[in-house]
C-alpha cells in the first residue's frame, strides 16, 4: 500500500525545512536507514532517513524547496500502485525559488547640480563703463574689477549693491563649481533570503530582548596567575587548554554555589537545576549555534578543553546534531579573540543569565608599590531580573573572577 513519506520535526525549534539536496528520484528503491535528503532546519543541516521501504512513485519537492513539519516529501509503494488519494491530503512544498529575490541590483542615478550661469560684462577698450562714485569705491576697495560687474542701475549703471552682491555671488559660483565636480555615485543594495538559521535566531533572541528585563554586571579580572597556571597546564595536559576553557570551568564552579544563576523561568515557576549544563556560542556562516557541555563542574579542565574543541569543529562543518544543543543551564559568548575588550549579551533563553568574555589586554598595575605590566580581561554578566538580583549577580561575579585570579581555588 503506498504511503507517504513526510519531513520529520528534526529538531526542538523547527517548523519547517529547505531541503538542500534531495537524493532521491521517482524509480528509486528505498529501504530503513535510506538517505533520502539533506535538510537544513534552523540548527543545522543534517541527513534525512527514511524509516520506511518501497519504490519512489511520486516526489513532491526539489532541492532549494521549503516544507513544513510534516509536510509530504515523496510517496513510496509498489510501481504501479495508485496513489493520487494521498496528493490531496498534502499542501504543496513552497519553493524557495519563487520566496528568494535574486541579487537585485538597484541604481538611482543622481542628477548632476548644474550651477547657475554667472552673468558678466565684458566691456571693450573704447567703451565706458556707468557706475556710480560709491559702487566705484567699493570696488576699489574690494579689488573688484567693474568689468565683471552686470549693472542693475539706469542704463545699466552698476550701482552700490552690484558690487556688494557680487560677493555672495562669488561663493555661490564656486559651491556650485565645486558641485558640479563631484562624483556621479550610484546606490545599490543586495536582498538576501534568511536560512532558517538566521530565521530562529531573529526570533528567540527578539523574544529574549523584549520579554526578559535585562541588567548587566561587569567586573575585571587580574589574568597574570592565569596565564601562568595555563602555560604550567598545557605542559601536562593531553589538550591544550585555552583560557575560554578556564571560564568555562570556573563559572560552572560558582554556579553550584549560586543557584539562582543557574536557573530558568519558565513564565509560572522558577526551575532552579542542580546539574550544570554550559551553553558556549560558536559563530558560524549562517550565524550562531550553542552546544552544550554537559555537567561541566564534574569536568576536568583537559575534558572541558577536548569537548570545546569537538563542539567548535563540528559546528564549523555543519555536523552537529540537535541534542548536542539541548539542556543549557547557563551561556558563555567570548569575543575575545576578536579584539573586542567590553560587550554585553543577549540572554539564552530559557537561562537567567549569559555571561560575555572580552578580550586580555595589557594595562600598567601597581604591585608592591612598583608600576608592572598587569594582564586584565572584563566578563559582563547579563541578567534576568525576574530571576536574579543585582546582589546575586555581583556575588557570582565575585567567585568567577576569584577563581579565574587563582585557578588554584577550582582545584580543592
Amino acid at each position: 500500500m503506498a504511503e507517504r513519506l513526510n519531513l520529520p520535526r528534526m529538531s526542538d525549534t523547527m517548523e519547517e525545512g529547505v531541503i538542500a539536496n534531495l537524493l532521491i528520484k521517482v524509480g528509486d528503491i528505498v529501504k530503513p536507514g535510506t538517505v533520502v535528503a539533506e535538510v537544513e532546519t534552523d540548527k543545522a543541516t543534517m541527513d534525512f532517513e527514511s524509516f520506511q521501504s518501497g519504490e519512489v512513485l511520486y516526489v513532491a519537492a526539489k532541492s532549494g524547496d521549503s516544507i513544513p513539519v510534516n509536510g509530504l516529501l515523496a510517496i513510496l509503494g509498489k510501481k504501479g500502485e495508485d496513489f493520487q488519494s494521498l496528493l490531496s491530503e498534502t499542501p504543496p512544498a513552497t519553493s524557495l525559488a519563487k520566496e528568494e529575490a535574486k541579487v537585485e541590483v538597484k541604481q538611482e542615478v543622481d542628477t548632476p547640480i548644474i550651477a547657475a550661469p554667472i552673468a558678466s560684462h565684458v566691456v571693450s577698450g573704447d567703451q565706458r563703463l556707468k557706475a556710480s562714485p560709491l559702487a566705484k569705491n567699493i570696488a576699489k576697495e574690494k579689488g573688484i574689477s567693474l568689468t565683471n560687474l552686470v549693472g542693475s542701475g539706469e542704463d545699466g549703471r552698476i550701482v552700490k549693491k552690484d558690487v556688494e552682491s557680487y560677493q555672495g555671488h562669488t561663493g555661490a559660483a564656486n559651491s556650485a563649481n565645486v558641485l558640479q565636480n563631484l562624483p556621479i555615485g550610484q546606490e545599490s543594495f543586495e536582498d538576501l533570503p534568511l536560512s532558517q538559521m538566521r530565521k530562529v535566531i531573529a526570533k528567540r533572541l527578539a523574544e529574549s530582548m523584549y520579554s526578559a528585563p535585562h541588567f548587566y554586571l561587569t567586573i575585571e579580572v587580574n589574568m597574570d596567575n592565569a596565564k601562568l597556571a595555563r602555560e604550567q597546564m598545557n605542559g601536562v595536559s593531553p589538550v591544550k587548554i585555552s583560557f575560554n576553557d578556564i571560564v568555562i570551568k570556573a563559572c560552572a564552579i560558582a554556579l553550584k554555589k549560586h543557584p539562582f544563576v543557574n536557573a530558568s523561568w519558565l513564565g509560572d515557576k522558577i526551575r532552579i537545576n542542580h546539574h550544570v549544563n554550559i551553553g558556549m556560542a560558536v559563530a558560524v556562516p549562517d550565524g550562531l549555534v550553542v552546544p552544550v557541555i554537559r555537567s561541566a563542574d564534574l569536568l576536568s579542565l583537559s575534558q572541558i578543553a577536548a569537548s570545546s574543541k569537538s563542539y567548535a569543529e563540528k559546528a564549523k562543518n555543519k555536523q552537529i546534531m540537535p541534542d548536542d544543543m539541548k539542556g543549557n543551564t547557563f551561556s558563555i559568548s567570548n569575543l575575545g579573540m576578536m579584539g573586542i575588550e567590553e560587550f554585553t549579551a543577549i540572554i539564552n533563553t530559557p537561562d537567567a543569565c549569559i555571561l560575555a568574555v572580552g578580550a586580555m589586554k595589557e594595562i600598567a598595575g601597581v604591585k608592591n608599590g612598583q608600576i608592572v605590566p598587569t594582564s586584565v580581561m572584563k566578563l559582563t554578566l547579563s541578567c534576568d531580573h525576574r530571576v536574579v538580583d543585582g546582589a546575586v549577580g555581583s556575588a557570582f561575579l565575585a567567585d568567577v573572577k576569584k577563581y579565574i585570579e587563582n585557578p588554584v581555588n577550582m582545584l580543592v
